[in-house]
């Protein structure tokens, strides 16, 4: 078993990946943060539940087990901003969400450290997303990347008011085949649940990265309100009644990328 991820491999040319659920930081590191920090309050918290059942449905699951304040995987590895001219996170990140600091004064890694982190927890996780994708295409013919995310309904800091329940994102239409939008888009959408479509979250740098249509793969991310699913405050409580809900639409939109086929 990798110390930075699990991987179940899939029967299907989907491959789910779970960047951020991980709460694991190591005892060193964990020394040098500061206690709000550690509570972990930027975790997408329960996300690894939501998609538990991928696998018996014959989709692929990776999902990572170091926190996001060890290195964010979903981050260019090298420092390039994901929205530039907006408010950002770093690769390895020095602030909350709610800007307060990650390290004590005077702890925070320096760039040689960030680059031993790539080396060691970043590169490993993307190693195993660019070889499963394309083992997938070698076999199908075509893979599917679905990037499971989840983050507060409201962050100030990065976008006004509430954040609709559900945000999927194909970076504005290019890493993802229209069609195949569509079926995700429709799977996701009834009653219920807010829904917006390359809205705020347009996908992040796994998105962006891996999908390539016109080579036969393609990414879509979803970016789920906390709220939908479980209590936003700490200590972070699941809500069964609202989880089932979650766990029922990731689900059936999981069948609906199975279901389908490049024209």
């Amino acid at each position: 078993m990798s110390e930075i991820f699990d991987f179940t491999p899939g029967n299907s040319p989907v491959l789910v990946s779970v960047p951020h659920a991980g709460t694991h930081i190591p005892e060193a590191l964990a020394k040098r943060m500061t206690d709000h920090a550690l509570t972990l309050p930027d975790t997408d918290w329960h996300v690894e539940k939501l998609y538990a059942a991928a696998p018996s449905l014959g989709a692929g699951l990776i999902v990572a087990r170091q926190s996001r304040y060890v290195i964010d995987l979903n981050r260019d590895p090298t420092g390039t901003p994901l929205y530039p001219g907006a408010d950002n996170t770093e690769l390895c990140p020095l602030s909350t969400f709610g800007k307060a600091p990650v390290y004590k004064p005077g702890q925070e890694p320096d760039a040689a450290e960030v680059q031993e982190r790539v080396a060691r927890d970043w590169k490993p996780y993307h190693a195993a997303l660019e070889s499963e994708l394309a083992r997938l295409k070698a076999k199908f013919g075509y893979a599917i990347l679905w990037d499971g995310h989840s983050i507060p309904s409201q962050v100030p800091r990065f976008f006004e008011g509430r954040l609709p329940d559900l945000n999927l994102g194909t970076a504005s239409g290019a890493s993802a085949d229209a069609g195949l939008t569509e079926a995700a888009r429709a799977a996701l959408d009834g009653p219920g649940m807010s829904l917006v479509l390359n809205g705020r979250f347009k996908g992040g740098y796994i998105t962006r990265r891996y999908g390539r249509p016109a080579d036969g793969i393609h990414a879509l991310q979803l970016e789920k309100a906390l709220i939908a699913y479980m209590e936003e405050d700490p200590p972070y409580r699941w809500v069964p009644a609202r989880g089932a809900a979650m766990i029922e639409r990731v689900g059936r939109t999981l069948k609906a990328l199975l279901a389908w086929k490049p024209a």
